[in-house]
């Protein structure tokens, strides 16, 4: 490793850095989604980092949604703590970030397909879901919602570094980062930029019960702690089938290992949140873009979310998401 290089934190072992000559170039640097980059950029941190630092300076909190698996249902507990949030503090002003590139989801989930943004002098303003909730997804770019995103990394990643430089959030006190499963590109991305922001900052893993759900979750974990990311809690998504007419509960997801979500938390010595039933109106309320908590406010599932947007707030209310 040359002297004085500049090896970021979350680089693979044997990182040249990139300051180096060798940067991007190195074996070490093969497979890693900045090669290009490090190897054709300019030596040094990436600029972008100030920027996105000057951007965000009025947001207050940044919680990112994610887990090693997909179907788990980020993204709509992503649109649940959201809204939860923002109806629970008028006063609050709460943004919805979708950088899952490929799948971008929070258009339909929240009401707002079809919409546009609109950019001004102080760039894209993002589509206003209530007076105070805000959303901006690759998903409003598109010419048709069937229009595929088929990019490399390097562009996923400059897509996500144009978001957070180029969207007008005004002043947030909750910005909510909706994910794409696994631990990759735009992790890593998302993770570089807002590491140097002002603030607090922490990560809420979503799961369901079942084993091959839970195994991704702790490599998400394990993601986490090597990067430095708080953890502010597991959520356990679908835990059970609720009957909306008669309220019994059936467990479609057994979890095959003594206590579930909540076991492999005491393991791995992360805060557990609760869990949120499954409920086919709430699958309903996402299809057709409807607010699930007003339209019935005394489901499990509400219920259920109530808490732990409590934890949440609770979280960075402690300072537990600020840096050291």
């Amino acid at each position: 490793m040359s002297s004085g290089a500049d090896v970021p934190s979350d680089a693979p072992d044997h990182c040249p850095g990139t300051q180096s000559d060798d940067a991007g170039k190195a074996s070490a640097c093969a497979g890693c989604p900045n090669q290009q980059l490090c190897a054709t950029g300019p030596k040094g941190p990436d600029p972008a980092i100030a920027l996105v630092r000057q951007k965000l300076a009025d947001v207050r909190n940044k919680l990112l949604v994610l887990s090693g698996k997909g179907g788990v249902g980020k993204s709509t507990v992503t649109a649940l703590l959201s809204r939860a949030m923002a109806h629970r503090n008028p006063d609050e002003n709460f943004g919805v970030l979708d950088i899952d590139i490929c799948g971008p989801s929070q258009p339909r989930v929240l009401g707002v397909l079809g919409e546009q943004v609109h950019q001004s002098g102080s760039g894209w303003s993002p589509v206003y879901i209530e007076d105070n909730l805000s959303l901006m997804s690759i998903g409003f770019l598109l010419g048709s919602p069937d229009d595929a995103i088929i990019w490399r990394g390097p562009k996923k990643n400059g897509m996500i570094r144009q978001f957070l430089t180029e969207v007008d959030w005004g002043q947030l006190d909750y910005l909510v980062l909706d994910t794409p499963p696994g631990t990759s590109d735009e992790h890593l991305s998302a993770t570089t930029f807002l590491k140097g922001t002002d603030g607090s900052w922490g990560a809420v893993l979503v799961t369901t019960p079942q084993e091959v759900s839970l195994l991704d979750v702790r490599k998400e974990i394990s993601f986490c702690k090597k990067l430095a990311i708080p953890v502010v809690g597991v959520i356990e998504n679908m835990s059970a089938f609720v009957c909306p007419k008669c309220t019994t509960e059936t467990r479609i997801f057994p979890a095959r290992t003594g206590g579930g979500a909540e076991q492999m938390c005491i393991e791995m010595e992360v805060p557990y949140l609760g869990q949120l039933p499954l409920d086919p109106r709430l699958t309903k309320c996402c299809d057709e873009g409807k607010d699930f908590i007003t339209e019935f406010p005394t489901s499990p599932a509400v219920v259920a979310l109530e808490e732990i947007v409590t934890k949440v707030r609770q979280f960075f209310g402690d300072g537990k998401g600020e840096r050291q």
